[in-house]
This record gives C-alpha cells, structure tokens and sequence, in this order.
C-alpha cells in the first residue's frame, strides 16, 4: 500500500536504497542517507543485514543514527571490533563484504566517482574531502550502491578526477530516479523514474546524452510502514 503521507526526496532515496539491500548482505556502511538505508532495511525486510562502519564495527544495531563512525553506540551495540588495518585488509580487501555505500562530487556514464577535487588537480576550484576508503570499497566489494543528487554539476561528462573505479556500481539511486548498468556496455542506463518525474527532466539533469531503458518503470512509492520505520531512526541530537 502507498503512503497517504508525502514524503521527501531523501526518504524517497533512503527507501529505494534499502529495497535494495538483501537479508543477510554484509553491508559497509557511511554516514548519512547510507546509515539512514542500511538501517532502515535492517528493521524492516532483511534483519541479518550485518552492518559494517569504518571504524572498526562489526554488526552494529545503532537505536539512534550515529552523528559519526566514531559514535560510542556503533562499539556498543556491534558484535565485533576490530582496527582500522583489519577492517580494511581482511574484511574489505579480503572479499568478505557484499555491499558498499558510496557518494561523490561527480559520476560519469560508466560510473566512476569523483570526490577529490573540482577543476585542475594542481590548481583545483574545489578541494574535496578526497577519496579514503572509497577506492577500495569500489574495487573490492561485490556491488557498488551509489546515492547522490542528480544535477548537470554531479552528472558529468568527464570526471575533473577519478578517485573510484565503477566497475562494481550496481546502481545509482538519485532524487529523480535510478540507473542501473547495462549488462552488454555497463553504461548508466536509467531503468525508472521516482513518481512525477518525467524522463525528460532526467535527461536535463544529465551532462551526457543519457541512455534509456527501452521500458522505464515508475519506482514504487514508500509505503506508510516504510516510512514510519525511517521516521524513528532518528539522529542523535536532531528533532
């Protein structure tokens, strides 16, 4: 059943991110909307969603959304803790994560992130937060989730920078749709439209001539269950 309520273009991402999400799936984890999906699927469909943050946190079952990987709730509510170095050259690079988070600046029709810089890398316009563990997520899990806005500015042509292979990206989930890779080119491909988005305005968001699928869904609206279980997962320190 579709919610009476309205709803944001956050949650609708947040809860298209977390359809997603298998039970069972090993999931690493950042903060903000791919805490808020992850979590969100681990209270509704897959319960044995095993959540991983940067940290160090295996399984954790945050009540309240942490601020920050560093969040004491992570440690205290996870099944293990290992180092930084363990997580990232056992768990990460060993093969045992299925599912990786990522965001960016820029994206390009393949795929590939960009959040190092914007303009010349030696003489940038922007300055980026850069890539720390993105590049070894993108190229060591087994599917790439990607949520981000979708504008002209992030849709790019060609990246200012490349900071994370596309190869693994399974999906890209936006305010306006999703865009999946086409199984023969591995192009972006936009495969459905979140409800009152028409594909043209997809397209104009869009800084390269934008590959539709040849049936182009309409995603499925939050449900009020959905949306109640989102709701309650709040921030800490936010109303």
């Amino acid at each position: 059943m579709s919610a009476t309520a309205t709803y944001t273009a956050d949650e609708m991402m947040a809860v298209e991110a977390a359809r997603r999400l298998r039970d069972g799936d090993v999931c690493f984890v950042g903060i903000g909307l791919p805490s808020l999906a992850a979590n969100l699927a681990r209270v509704t469909h897959a319960p044995g969603c095993v959540l991983i943050y940067e940290s160090g946190t295996i399984g954790a079952k945050p009540l309240e959304l942490p601020l920050s990987i560093g969040d004491g709730e992570l440690a205290e509510t996870a099944d293990a803790v290992v180092g930084v170095p363990e997580m990232f050259a056992y768990w990460l690079q060993g093969g045992h994560i299925d599912v990786g988070f990522l965001g960016a600046a820029q994206i390009d029709r393949w795929g590939n992130l960009n959040s190092t810089v914007i303009g010349d890398y030696d003489s940038p316009k922007v300055r980026l937060p850069g890539g720390g563990g993105a590049p070894e997520i993108a190229t060591s899990v087994e599917r790439v989730f990607v949520t981000l806005r979708h504008s002209r500015r992030a849709f790019v042509e060609e990246l200012d920078f490349r900071t994370s292979a596309g190869d693994r990206v399974a999906v890209v989930v936006t305010d306006l749709g999703i865009l999946e890779p086409d199984p023969q080119t591995h192009e972006l491909t936009l495969t459905s439209v979140h409800p009152g988005v028409g594909v043209d305005e997809v397209r104009e968001a869009t800084g390269w001539e934008l590959r539709v699928a040849e049936s182009v869904g309409e995603t499925r609206e939050p449900t009020e269950q959905e949306l109640g279980r989102l709701r309650a997962l709040r921030t800490k320190g936010r109303e």
